[in-house]
């Protein structure tokens, strides 16, 4: 009997006592409006920003490309130690998932993306690529450096936290699937729900960019080896010509969205290499294209896949050759469709509305780019949004995956505290219900 009280008691202390504080702190609605415009009063302070930029030039002036991402993973965790932020390393090879708050339910995440793409950067300034050949031209610099500051945001309140925040600083989101290799390590173990975000040149600093639904497109890649029949060009008919046949193949492939498609259903197929011969008087003995094609749902894509390998196979065997095509799902996994979940969608316009006014708020149509975000959302819901960070004063800024790409750093402080509040309210919102049958717990103790 003694022993049946002790367990009661210290069932009392650990599982009901928590639920009952948390009730005690339950917020106004003006008191939740309000975290939002804390947390960006806090992401603008001179401290925490300047972390950011520091954090982000360090990271600007040594860019790695997908899964090669040591020493920014090194940084990270060495800011998160300072920040006495448990983590979970290495997942998918440099993958990193940080804990702030109870290390309880709910959990929620939000994610950042670290790799660098293989381009020469041309913009000259002071902390310009040290790295010949690689550079951030993508603002996933700038993705880490809002992360660890909201990371910091969030770790000085983690006492008002009604749940875990799961912070993922993830590798190879630029064409190396690095979130389907982190969901497949367990990275959102037990998260109900996870935001992402970009940087945005083309919209004004102080706004966000988003939709409910399909936003970003499913994406495939695609390479294919054209055989024939080598030989002198002034002697075509000793050969079998697999530039023609190439030729007929790159056409035929456009019918596909022309003729197959619904023209209210948006598809791309684009052939994007041509590899073929040396010699102006040479036909060679083959020929390699590639290209990449996208759609708005599986069953569009998957048909694409299946029609694009029968008219490259059936186009050159027409021409007398011999085709091979590969997908090479290994190294370029297919992305699926990023869909925003509509009711997080509702959460996003509530919280960004309290931080920057509805009016700053802005839709998008669907893109036929592609992002690896979508693997998550695949697993749970998940919703993506983009931060503007224009400022004509500033000058031009040119959009992702251009040699001149810049950031402007006043767009840190805006996402550090978007990726706070959107965690920190959803935790608000969605505390787990209190299961405990009535007459649990009685006097006898």
């Amino acid at each position: 009997m003694a022993l049946c009280k002790w367990v009661s008691l210290i069932f009392i202390v650990l599982v009901i006592m928590p639920l009952l504080i948390s009730s005690d702190h339950s917020l106004s609605p003006e008191e939740v409006a309000q975290i939002p415009v804390k947390f960006l009063d806090h992401a603008k302070r001179q401290e925490l920003f300047d972390f950011m930029v520091g954090v982000r030039r360090k990271i600007h002036e040594n860019p790695e490309l997908g899964f090669e991402e040591f020493e920014t993973s090194k940084l990270i965790r060495a800011e998160l130690d300072q920040m006495g932020i448990p983590y979970k390393y290495p997942l998918a090879e440099t993958g990193i998932v940080g804990f702030s708050g109870t290390g309880g339910p709910p959990f929620v995440a939000i994610r950042a993306d670290m790799d660098a793409l293989a381009m020469q950067e041309g913009v000259e300034w002071e902390h310009k690529s040290k790295v010949p050949g690689k550079m951030h031209a993508c603002g996933h610099d700038a993705h880490v450096a809002m992360l660890l500051g909201a990371a910091k945001i969030l770790q000085e309140h983690h006492h008002e936290l009604q749940g875990t925040v799961v912070l993922v600083f993830q590798p190879a989101e630029e064409g190396g699937g690095g979130a389907k290799k982190m969901l497949d390590e367990g990275a959102l173990e037990h998260v109900g729900a996870i935001f992402g975000l970009h940087v945005a040149a083309d919209y004004p600093i102080g706004s966000v960019v988003t939709r409910s639904g399909p936003f970003f497109a499913a994406s495939g890649f695609f390479e294919a080896v054209i055989s024939g029949k080598g030989g002198h060009a002034a002697i075509p008919q000793h050969t079998i010509d697999p530039i023609l046949a190439a030729s007929n193949v790159i056409v035929s492939l456009q019918h596909l969205v022309s003729r197959e498609a619904d023209p209210l259903e948006s598809q791309v197929v684009t052939v994007g290499k041509f590899q073929g011969g040396g010699a102006f008087n040479v036909i060679p003995d083959s020929v390699t294209i590639g290209g990449t094609f996208r759609a708005f749902s599986k069953e569009s894509f998957i048909q694409l896949k299946q029609r694009i390998e029968e008219v490259i196979t059936r186009q050159a065997s027409v021409q007398r050759c011999n085709a091979t095509v590969l997908f090479n799902e290994r190294d370029k996994p297919f992305y699926p469709v990023a869909v925003n979940d509509k009711n997080l969608h509702e959460h996003f316009r509530n919280v960004a509305g309290d931080l920057l006014g509805p009016q700053n708020i802005l839709e998008r149509q669907p893109m036929m780019g592609a992002e690896d975000f979508s693997f998550y959302q695949e697993a749970i819901p998940g919703y993506f949004f983009f931060v503007g960070m224009k400022n004509e004063s500033q000058g031009k800024f040119e959009s992702g995956h251009s040699p001149f790409f810049r950031v402007n750093e006043d767009v840190l402080p805006y996402g550090a505290a978007l990726h706070a509040s959107l965690a920190t309210r959803y935790l608000l919102e969605n505390q787990p219900k209190s299961t405990l049958p009535k007459g649990s717990f009685h006097d006898e103790l």
